[in-house]
């Protein structure tokens, strides 16, 4: 186990006690302590990036500046790669595989939606202050302890900000750093900072597939072309047809009829109405199963409407435009990084569980490249919503954001350092 290996080389030059803290998980005392002494600078961070708006396909603001404070940290070898992702690298000691260690710039508010943070008492409120403003400056912080304190790992570490996480993006970001990016063969594992539960362990991939169907008819008056067929019919008998679908339960498969749009007026047969679905599963087989009951619910829906009305003016049709594709996996509860990262969590005192999302970490764990979504801090709410809110009590949000970088080191093993500022 890595954690093992963590801790032999801390022993050469940290007090054994403190070394076999690290063999069960703990952060060594000397580093638990730099990290408490960074609390302001962290709040400080967190409250900056956050300011910094990131609506979906407009992070540049907030990565040209993520990457300034990325070399303020100490790291040289920054820049951005063409999707808009930040890379920075930390060299090894062996020139390995790399260890991706990750959060997201982008949030899900439009532009335009107001961002200030507010503090009472305890508690940093914002939108997207956790999700992921919080993952980005938890990086910052565990840059300036390995700097800070020379700590050489084995592994090189990537530090990535990525682009496009949330819905509308379908991870662009880290799908390019994985199959078109100039690190795509060199990854060897990956972890992914995006919540504010450090005892939420995100070892499977939810998939999920989204569609926008768009069916289109001749329209008309609503009187005078009454008769023809009518693609809101379409929509609906669509509709109808999903929600007939059955799915399993285990592992959790869903479907939701989200958005419908279109018409012109409301004496008008309208010539166009948009639906859209979202479906969801860890299991990539019953995702595909899921996909196809729903485009044949669709296609049924359109032919029994042809048939129900007059088309002598024109035909329903239906054009299924695929929005999204987030693949599903697993990287094993087993495997040395997650046991490294529920050893992690309980020895900061929390309790870690095991859970499946839709998160960074779908890309590599479908490409069968070990990878995790864990979380960082004290905890807190409201994510997605313009009142979300923070934890930042001092003791436990230390212990938090202490989680990943025992993670960290666990994962690209420790190979020297003082230990010790």
């Amino acid at each position: 186990m890595r954690m093992a290996a963590l801790a032999a080389a801390l022993a050469l030059h940290i007090a054994p006690a403190q070394a076999q803290d690290a063999a069960t998980g703990a952060l060594p005392a000397p580093l638990q302590q730099h990290l408490d002494g960074q609390y302001d600078r962290i709040i400080t961070d967190l409250i900056t990036i956050t300011e910094i708006p990131a609506p979906p396909f407009k992070e540049e603001r907030r990565a040209a500046a993520f990457a300034d404070m990325l070399r303020e940290a100490g790291l040289t070898d920054v820049t951005i790669d063409e999707e808009g992702n930040v890379l920075a690298l930390r060299p090894g000691t062996t020139d390995g595989p790399v260890f991706v260690v990750s959060a997201h710039l982008d949030t899900v508010f439009p532009e335009g939606t107001p961002i200030t943070v507010t503090r009472e008492g305890d508690r940093l409120m914002a939108p997207g202050i956790g999700d992921d403003s919080l993952g980005l400056a938890s990086i910052l912080a565990w840059v300036r302890v390995l700097e800070q304190q020379n700590i050489a790992t084995r592994q090189p570490i990537l530090f990535v900000a990525t682009v496009g996480e949330e819905g509308p993006g379908d991870l662009r970001g880290v799908r390019h750093l994985f199959t078109q990016g100039a690190w795509k063969d060199r990854i060897g594992a990956f972890l992914s900072i995006d919540n504010p539960d450090a005892g939420r362990i995100v070892h499977a991939a939810t998939g999920s597939r989204r569609y926008k169907l768009v069916f289109k008819g001749p329209g008309g008056h609503s009187y005078a072309a009454f008769g023809v067929v009518n693609p809101m019919i379409a929509m609906a008998e669509t509709v109808r047809g999903l929600y007939a679908v059955n799915v399993p339960a285990d592992p959790k498969t869903t479907y939701a009829a989200s958005v419908v749009s279109g018409g012109t007026s409301v004496n008008s047969i309208p010539a166009e109405i948009v639906l859209e679905v979202d479906m969801r599963s860890g299991d990539p087989a019953a995702l595909r199963d899921l996909e196809q009951a729903m485009l044949a619910a669709a296609n049924n829906a359109v032919t029994q409407e042809n048939a129900a009305r007059t088309t002598r003016t024109g035909a329903i049709t239906l054009d299924p435009q695929l929005t999204g594709d987030r693949p599903a996996g697993e990287t094993p509860a087993d495997h040395p990084l997650v046991r490294a990262a529920m050893a992690a969590s309980a020895a900061a005192g929390f309790d870690p569980r095991l859970d499946r999302s839709s998160t960074d970490s779908n890309i590599p764990t479908s490409l069968g490249i070990p990878a995790l979504t864990i979380g960082t801090g004290a905890g807190g709410g409201r994510a997605h919503s313009t009142d979300e809110y923070l934890s930042v009590e001092r003791e436990r949000f230390i212990a938090g954001v202490s989680v990943g970088l025992a993670v960290i080191l666990a994962q690209a093993g420790v190979q020297g350092g003082s230990g010790s500022e």
